[in-house]
């Protein structure tokens, strides 16, 4: 609401700025003939009182009298037709003015509701600075990214605490580790023990390995390398870099894509790409897609469900609500009453436990909200009301739309929201979930 109040006060100063012409009391100011007819009368009496004390003859002023004549003649015809050109009448100048305020107000909101994104936070000046930056500076190359972060590694390591004692896994990990090398050392053209090596080095975070052995494997195979092989050189790339999606690895992606549109490893990193090259909404696309189509215990999932959220924010794109699909809907119209709650129960505790487990967005919130105030649970809207409280306390425009949601369903706005019975709801980490 601020920012709406600031923007209109602002739009019609520049209106009133722009019509005070039309609406000022002033007189006219007169017109320029006036002021050179004074000037040409000035200069005959002038040209009179040479003649008077010699200074001129009479042959010599009569010349120039004549001229001077002349434009005394032009000049009064041209005032006369300024004189003849009546003023506006005033209602009709008003009139003006109050519609061109109006044309400035409306037009320019309407020019921001087509381009502008009310729902996007402030960009603090440092990040406009940082994306200026990012978009005038070429982007690195992977051999720059990786001596960076290789750099970075170092520094980390040089402040840190010991490592800590490998774990049995670990170990067996790294034994597996050494004979891969042994074995592929030995036998040139061993693609499966390559690729054997370059997975074994990913678990075990040396990326920089990694990506080294799965060059080798497309370096043998050639035009018969796999969208698999070229994803994971890909994210080889990627973790060696740091995180960072370089040109040369995104070029590895797209010929992933290009032989296997629907390899999930390349979209997750083609996704990632776009999103650090300032495309939130066509990573955002891609990302929702891949999780739709991902079995839940897809290695992917937990990181696209945790950084989804933020990309949204980004993108300033509404989340899609949950709610009933055509089967559930066909299904509850055969059930009895009983089952139809126990349904709808199950529905409601879902969209709690995924906010308690991911966030959400105000209309995910209003909804759950209003979905205890259908079920008679006054007591369950109160306490997500106190925790969307303390969730939104920094966006008052979020605020008030929930409080409208709290109000039908019926809960007690006085509840505080740093009340301790009920657990807050927030992004929680899952180990800390189990």
């Amino acid at each position: 609401m601020p920012f709406w109040l600031l923007a209109a006060a602002a739009a019609l100063l520049a209106a009133l700025w722009l019509v005070r012409p039309l609406i000022s009391a002033r007189a006219p100011a007169p017109p320029r003939a006036e002021h050179d007819l004074q000037v040409f009368r000035d200069q005959l009496r002038s040209l009179d009182r040479d003649v008077e004390r010699g200074v001129l003859t009479e042959g010599e002023a009569a010349g120039a009298r004549a001229e001077i004549s002349r434009r005394l003649l032009a000049a009064d015809a041209e005032a006369r037709a300024a004189a003849s050109a009546a003023p506006a009448p005033r209602g009709h100048s008003r009139a003006l003015a109050l519609g061109l305020v109006l044309l400035s107000l409306g037009g320019g909101a309407g020019l921001y509701a087509v381009i502008g994104e009310p729902g996007r936070p402030d960009l603090p000046l440092a990040q406009r600075a940082e994306e200026r930056r990012l978009v005038e500076t070429p982007r690195p190359s992977q051999e720059e990214a990786e001596r960076f972060a290789a750099a970075r590694d170092q520094a980390e390591a040089d402040g840190a605490l010991p490592a800590p004692e490998p774990t049995a896994e670990t170990a067996e990990l790294r034994d597996l580790v050494a004979r891969l090398r042994r074995i592929v050392a030995e036998r040139p053209e061993d693609v499966r023990g390559r690729r054997l090596l370059a997975g074994s080095l990913l678990r075990l975070g040396e990326a920089r390995e990694a990506r080294q052995v799965q060059e080798e494997v497309i370096a043998i195979l050639g035009e018969a390398a796999t969208a698999e092989d070229l994803s994971q050189l890909g994210e080889a790339m990627i973790l060696a870099a740091g995180g960072y999606v370089s040109p040369e690895a995104e070029s590895r992606l797209a010929r992933a894509l290009q032989l296997d549109p629907s390899e999930p490893v390349a979209r997750y990193y083609a996704g990632l790409a776009l999103a650090q090259n300032g495309q939130p909404g066509m990573a955002l696309n891609l990302w929702r897609a891949l999780l739709a189509e991902s079995p839940e215990d897809a290695p992917w999932v937990p990181a696209l469900r945790a950084q989804i959220p933020e990309l949204e924010r980004a993108a300033g794109a509404p989340r899609p609500l949950p709610g009933p699909g055509r089967d559930d809907i066909a299904a509850a119209e055969e059930m009895d009453a009983a089952s139809r709650a126990e349904m709808i129960e199950g529905m409601v505790a879902r969209l709690e436990g995924r906010l308690a487990e991911e966030g959400g967005g105000p209309d995910e919130w209003a909804r759950l909200i209003r979905a205890y105030g259908v079920l008679g649970r006054p007591e369950d809207a109160t306490r997500i009301w106190a925790d969307a409280r303390r969730a939104f306390a920094d966006a008052p425009d979020a605020l008030a739309f929930l409080r409208g949601a709290a109000e039908e369903a019926g809960a007690d706005l006085s509840a505080h929201p740093n009340a301790a019975a009920p657990p807050a709801l927030g992004p929680v980490r899952r180990e800390d979930a189990e």
